[in-house]
């Protein structure tokens, strides 16, 4: 089992006593409703519609969403709370399942969606009685969203889609897909629209439950849309802004991916120095070793860097600024961040970090993903390289 990363002293400077009863809430929740089960859910999955059901009942899966749709309406410091807090979880699948409800499919449908969409779709998402799922990676079309190939095309009242998207992320799970395609064949970024899909809605089906190395208790599918016809009125936002409004969206899924890998690499440290303070090696425990201890507390040092990096980010988006650059960074360092704690701290547990019955090799599988999901590490640098003006 591992321990909680410690709070610093500079967390009293952005966090105050309802912060604290916020995340009280959510680790209870996590130690006694989520982390019990986890070895068992990475086995078979993890019950989303239960558990999303709970979250709802707290008030989780909205804590920045309009009141009038279910939310909290509180600021991006309490969302914060809430990431770091969720990510505590003991395994990376589970929260990324979350995420997706709360940062990835509705926060588009929240920002542009109609009044009737919101009522339909974002309000049950809160409350955790709906499961939601985003559609934009294809077979033929992953970090370049732009190379899509599913299409929308209007008939009278109606969109009527098709086309194929994969590695989608609650797709087994998921009430409705916000699915980005293609509404026009003109070249740009403005021939795409966001439009929600129902699950139940015929020609929409589910091709097959993907085998993944990682994030196991995560559920990702391949999906089929076959004349699938949908109301006009399903579409988030402007017609045709589709990819713009998507990559807006993918800024709050970035952003989670920073609390979500310092704290895991915060729990990770703890639970490698907590191992090797038992562990004797010829006569000494391994804590004992110099280069173990020089190891861990650079690790430590990087993390609270990412986490500060973070902070500041929080800071801008209360400010209401842009936030594209510093995310983009912070996604990119995050993800190698963690994947190389991981792979250290794994080499300290020896032989036992590789069975897959401990934890540390349930983090090292699943750590692999950040670099590829949500926009690969090369695709970080890709956009770096035109803000920076390279």
């Amino acid at each position: 089992m591992g321990s909680r990363s410690s709070s610093t002293n500079s967390d009293t400077l952005y966090f105050n006593e309802e912060h604290d009863m916020l995340r009280k809430t959510i680790a209870d929740f996590v130690d006694k409703e989520i982390n019990p089960h986890m070895d068992k859910w990475e086995e078979g999955g993890a019950p989303l519609h239960e558990i999303f059901k709970k979250m709802g009942n707290l008030g989780l899966l909205g804590i920045r969403y309009d009141p009038r749709w279910g939310g909290q309406g509180l600021n991006y410091w309490f969302d914060l709370v809430f990431c770091e807090e969720i990510c505590h979880i003991q395994g990376m699948g589970l929260p990324m399942a979350i995420a997706v409800q709360t940062h990835m499919a509705t926060p588009a449908l929240h920002d542009f969606g109609s009044d009737l969409l919101k009522e339909q779709y974002l309000k049950p998402a809160v409350k955790g009685e709906m499961i939601a799922s985003i559609g934009v990676t294809e077979p033929g079309a992953g970090s370049d969203v732009a190379a899509l190939q599913t299409r929308a095309r209007k008939d009278g009242d109606s969109w009527v889609i098709n086309g194929t998207k994969t590695f989608i992320t609650n797709g087994v799970w998921a009430d409705y897909c916000v699915l980005l395609c293609r509404t026009d064949d003109k070249p740009g970024y403005h021939s795409y629209s966001l439009i929600l899909v129902p699950k139940n809605t015929p020609g929409f089906t589910l091709g097959k439950k993907l085998d993944k190395m990682g994030m196991r208790c995560s559920d990702t599918a391949l999906l089929y849309f076959d004349n699938v016809r949908v109301p006009l009125e399903n579409t988030i936002g402007e017609e045709g802004e589709g990819f713009i409004l998507q990559m807006k969206q993918f800024q709050h899924e970035r952003f989670y991916a920073l609390p979500g890998c310092y704290i895991v690499a915060g729990d990770v440290v703890n639970m490698t120095i907590d191992y090797i303070k038992q562990r004797v090696v010829f006569g000494k425990p391994l804590v004992a070793k110099q280069v173990l201890r020089f190891r861990l507390v650079e690790y430590i040092t990087e993390i609270e860097l990412l986490k500060q990096l973070t902070y500041h980010i929080v800071r801008m988006k209360e400010a209401g600024l842009d936030v594209t650059r510093e995310v983009t960074m912070g996604k990119l360092y995050a993800a190698r961040l963690v994947r190389r704690v991981v792979d250290g701290c794994l080499q300290m547990f020896g032989g036992m970090g590789f069975m897959n019955e401990t934890l540390i090799s349930r983090y090292y599988r699943d750590a692999r993903l950040i670099s590829i999901g949500g926009g690969a590490d090369e695709v970080m640098c890709e956009v770096l390289t035109r803000l920076e003006g390279l």
